[in-house]
């Protein structure tokens, strides 16, 4: 295995308006390091011409790599497929959007030749950036914060410096849903943390939806906590004591002569009930699938194509 100093991980969905700014900025800052480095791009399934702009620039220049995965698996399985490729004594990972800016790498690096085997970075919200995106961030961390068993700085992203013993340590978690920020977190070492004001998107729309934003923040609670599991218990607790003291009121309304046409009570104590239980199942369904999911033993991700050897 050749040596390098620093290796660049970055997955790519639809990056076609960035890619040049990205690698420039990224260039110019390594360039200024004195160090040996590494890029290497993972494109995660795009539909643009986002790999055959990666190939003009691996062709050009050895040092960058391009990886082609078969379909869309997602950005979390996608830096595996990178950091599986990495080469360098430190590896450092950001997104493709100039939203983790490349200025910000000599004080990553900084901070590990103080005895940090873990750099992350912690995200500003810059003033332009909506209300709605700033209070879902905040429900999400606190959420995963209150119920899971990791706790995560809020503004967390997947802008991190690791250095090779904390690498190997990461790869070898065998977790097909992964959460990778909980990850890194609950794995310990010497972690320190920058933050950064995160500048606007100039280029193409986030891929990060309602949807996907959703369901990474099922896998971060799913993911390092049974207290989900815990609370549906007690609600099925509750809505039995609550449903055995409505016994008690119906018999002795009943005893006393008061009963009336209870309709709308009835209505009520339905939905109510119908409503915890289907609760209650989709909680536990969500464990069952992460465990269906590894069950399955299937490889997380297949490559496509490549612009070198990958046995180089």
């Amino acid at each position: 295995m050749k040596s390098i100093d620093i290796s660049l991980v970055i997955p790519l969905l639809n990056e076609e308006g960035n890619i040049n700014e990205l690698l420039n900025r990224l260039k110019s800052t390594m360039d200024g390091l004195g160090k040996s480095w590494e890029i290497i791009l993972v494109d995660d399934g795009s539909k643009d011409s986002t790999f055959e702009k990666i190939r003009q620039f691996a062709d050009k220049d050895s040092r960058i790599t391009g990886i082609s995965l078969s379909r869309n698996f997602g950005q979390q399985i996608a830096l595996i497929a990178g950091l599986n490729e990495a080469h360098g004594q430190s590896v450092i990972t950001l997104d493709a959007d100039l939203q983790h800016p490349p200025e910000l790498i000599p004080q990553l690096l900084d901070l590990q030749s103080q005895g940090y085997d873990i750099v992350n970075t912690k995200r500003i919200e810059h003033q332009g950036t909506g209300r709605f995106k700033k209070w879902s961030s905040s429900t999400f961390y606190s959420l995963l914060n209150r119920l899971s068993d990791v706790k995560l700085e809020p503004g967390s992203a997947d802008f991190r410096l690791l250095s090779r013993k904390a690498l190997e340590a990461f790869l070898a978690f065998p977790e097909k849903d992964r959460f990778n920020r909980g990850l890194v977190v609950w794995m310990g070492f010497r972690q320190g943390i920058v933050s950064y004001v995160a500048p606007p998107r100039t280029q193409g729309q986030t891929n990060y939806t309602l949807k996907k934003m959703m369901q990474l923040g099922l896998d971060g609670i799913t993911a390092f906590s049974s207290k989900p599991l815990r609370i549906s218990a007690y609600l099925g607790i509750l809505t039995t004591l609550l449903g055995l003291l409505y016994m008690v009121y119906a018999l002795i309304a009943f005893v006393t002569g008061h009963t009336s046409p209870g309709w709308t009570s009835l209505i009520a104590v339905v939905v109510l009930l119908g409503g915890v239980q289907l609760l209650c199942m989709g909680i536990i369904g969500e464990y069952i699938a992460r465990i269906y999911n590894e069950s399955k033993n299937r490889p997380l991700f297949f490559i496509k194509d490549h612009t070198r050897d990958p046995i180089e």
